[in-house]
């Protein structure tokens, strides 16, 4: 797989994402989702509308690299 060279604040927001994807995916619908909907609205918006994407480098390929980067960093 080639190396990407994420802008840091790329890959925090999708490390962010995972982690906010696991919260609420822990939190009880009785205790209240609405906070963690909202944050991953937010970092899907930032993470979408990244310039890096409007780059030669912002293949396909590279937000899937992005994508299990940020997974491996959120799970550790």
């Amino acid at each position: 797989m080639d190396a990407h060279a994420f802008p840091s604040e790329l890959v925090e927001a999708q490390t962010a994402w995972y982690a906010t994807y696991q919260a609420l995916a822990d939190t009880s619908p009785a205790h209240g989702t609405a906070a963690h909907r909202q944050r991953l609205q937010e970092l899907s918006r930032r993470i979408a509308g990244h310039p890096y994407w409007q780059t030669a480098a912002g293949t396909p390929a590279a937000r899937m690299a992005l994508k299990e980067l940020a997974r491996a960093k959120a799970q550790s």
